[in-house]
């Protein structure tokens, strides 16, 4: 799996980490091993920007996504496509402000925040209550499975 993560944020995130969180995820959704996927850490005027061109919005937000080749999961019995997943545009600073708030470190916010725009890429939503169950419950499993393996234990264990 091709991962690119890019910091132009100026926040010293880590980055290897960040790119090993992708791979664990897309090795968990069974995407083909020649996927490929961008991330770019950016300041809040940049994702402000990428906001209001591609969402309409103003301000900053915290993640955004741009899914490409409208990968999907794969699954047992069937190989997944090739292809590029997309990019992701993702605010270190807007995550260190939103942590408190949500009970945990600057880290684990960006790590929730790249899962969740990667879940985005694979056409994953949460506009409605069903989909918002579904995302944010397979969300909530893919990052204890992380923490899990990140600790050293098995993430099938009890």
């Amino acid at each position: 799996m091709n991962v690119d993560v890019l910091d132009e944020s100026g926040t010293g995130v880590d980055v290897v980490a960040l790119t090993r969180l992708c791979r664990f995820v897309m090795r968990r959704m069974r995407l083909h091993p020649a996927t490929e996927l961008t991330v770019r850490l950016v300041e809040p005027d940049t994702i402000a920007t990428l906001n209001e061109q591609w969402m309409g919005k103003s301000g900053p937000t915290d993640v955004l996504s741009f899914p490409m080749d409208e990968l999907t999961p794969g699954s047992d019995d069937e190989d997944a496509p090739e292809g590029y997943l997309g990019d992701i545009a993702l605010c270190p600073q807007i995550a260190e402000q939103q942590a408190p708030a949500a009970g945990h470190s600057t880290s684990d916010e960006v790590d929730l925040l790249l899962v969740h725009g990667i879940l985005h890429l694979l056409g994953y939503d949460h506009a409605e209550p069903e989909e918002h169950r579904e995302m944010f419950g397979l969300q909530g499993r893919l990052l204890l499975e992380w923490q899990r393996a990140e600790l050293g234990v098995d993430p099938e264990g009890p």
